[in-house]
């Protein structure tokens, strides 16, 4: 069929974007390299929206947390990225988490059934002269196509490195030294497997990832610096002894059984698919070589046996300059038929993206009908991610940013911490009730 619009890249955002103009009666071509023979360093099948780095969309609190306020918002405007995700579930305590391959099937399903959309199995090599185009290539861009980017830009893209957690089969878990619990006994209360560790086991721990065999740089990766937000477990390591202990191997609110108390330190995993046969270990990004990862992953108590479904990797992320390059609608200054979403506009975790991807794919319904669509107020989560991704931000120091509190308008006055994120949440449900009132 003839097309309205053409979407490049069918991960999160693609696939979100693609939705919200189908729904709206518009006819998409949806362009997607995987399936065609060719691959990214780090995604492992065909299917869209493909999960890598985690299977988590982090906390579903849409009272307390910003990230559970955008997963509210983002249900409200019909997203099937939401949709699919609640639909695939598995136990996270208070957080989404979702079956990676069970979610990514529901999406493609959705979207290969829905009339207005054709999928083309194609790579894409420059960006597209004319028409109405959506770049949701993600930060995995193919080498064609960035170079092509580059060139429209006319600047250099940023990059960083993004690191992939191991996966275990829950067989080889030892549930006799190991217990399931979820921290403070939140959501189900047993929604995470528990490895503990004694003060000597840590030190041994931690002198063995600062000790290990690592991935080498190619010359043009040394300068890249990482992502604050998914720093491979040995980086932080090196940062200090008990850098760990105050991030992914808290203890904090968790009882060992075998003493009551908590441990000096702990490994969480968490469910990685319905059936509960794979477990990812949380926090555990990696750049360590595989023979080292499984040598030191089988020192952790309760993983002495451990059987890896997948192991750590490393691969780099490119994103543009957006607050320099892109309008407040995420279009192409120099190029306002092409808009750009997810990853690649500096935005980071799977929700961010298929929020910029709705975002990107509300401007262009309106663009297509003859209309303007104002963003977001600021003070929504919506809002506030795009205000950072296109204005808010210095270019020269642009990084990429999670949806946080920090990212709206300041509360006034002086209150307290829990009443203050609670009174976030309720201010940017009075400023989407007011947007979507005058968007329609």
């Amino acid at each position: 069929m003839t097309h309205d619009i053409h979407i490049i890249g069918g991960g999160l955002a693609g696939s979100e974007a693609a939705w919200q103009l189908a729904e709206a009666g518009f006819r998409v071509k949806l362009s997607e390299m995987r399936g065609t023979g060719e691959a990214t360093p780090a995604h492992h099948t065909d299917g869209l929206a493909e999960l890598v780095c985690s299977n988590s969309f982090r906390s579903d609190d849409a009272e307390s947390n910003a990230v559970g306020l955008l997963h509210a918002e983002m249900r409200g405007l019909g997203s099937v990225i939401l949709r699919e995700a609640d639909v695939h579930k598995v136990p996270a305590g208070s957080a989404l988490a979702v079956d990676r391959d069970r979610f990514s099937a529901g999406v493609t399903a959705a979207l290969a059934q829905h009339p207005n959309i054709t999928i083309v199995r194609e790579r894409v090599d420059a960006l597209p002269a004319d028409g109405p185009t959506i770049i949701a290539t993600g930060p995995l861009t193919a080498s064609g196509l960035a170079t092509s980017i580059a060139g429209a830009t006319g600047a250099d893209a940023l990059a960083f490195f993004d690191a992939i957690a191991p996966i275990v089969h829950f067989d080889s878990i030892d549930m006799e030294t190991a217990w399931f619990q979820s921290r403070w006994n939140k959501g189900e209360g047993k929604d995470y497997i528990n490895c503990a560790m004694n003060r000597e086991q840590y030190e041994a721990f931690h002198a063995g990832l600062i000790g290990g065999e690592k991935t080498e740089f190619k010359d043009w990766e040394r300068d890249t610096p990482y992502f604050e937000g998914c720093m491979p477990i040995e980086v932080m390591a090196e940062r200090g002894l008990d850098t760990l202990r105050f991030g992914p191997m808290k203890p904090v609110g968790l009882d060992d059984p075998r003493t009551g108390r908590w441990p000096h330190a702990v490994v969480q995993l968490r469910q990685d698919n319905a059936q509960g046969t794979l477990w990812n270990i949380v926090g555990f990004q990696t750049k360590l070589k595989h023979a080292e990862q499984v040598r030191l992953f089988r020192t952790i108590p309760g993983l002495e046996n451990a059987e890896f479904a997948r192991l750590g990797g490393l691969h780099r992320n490119t994103f543009l300059r957006s607050p320099e390059l892109l309008d407040p609608t995420l279009r192409l200054k120099n190029r306002p038929n092409i808009r750009f979403a997810g990853q690649i506009t500096g935005c980071e975790g799977y929700v961010e993206s298929a929020a910029v991807g709705l975002m990107a794919g509300r401007f262009a319904i309106a663009e297509l009908r003859g209309e303007t669509l104002a963003a977001p107020p600021v003070e929504t989560a919506l809002g506030a991610l795009l205000h950072h991704i296109t204005g808010a931000a210095i270019a020269e120091t642009y990084q990429p940013m999670n949806v946080n509190f920090g990212l709206m308008p300041p509360i006034p006055g002086r209150t307290k911490k829990a009443d203050r994120k609670k009174m976030y949440t309720d201010r940017a449900r009075t400023a989407m009730q007011g947007w979507l009132a005058t968007a329609g």
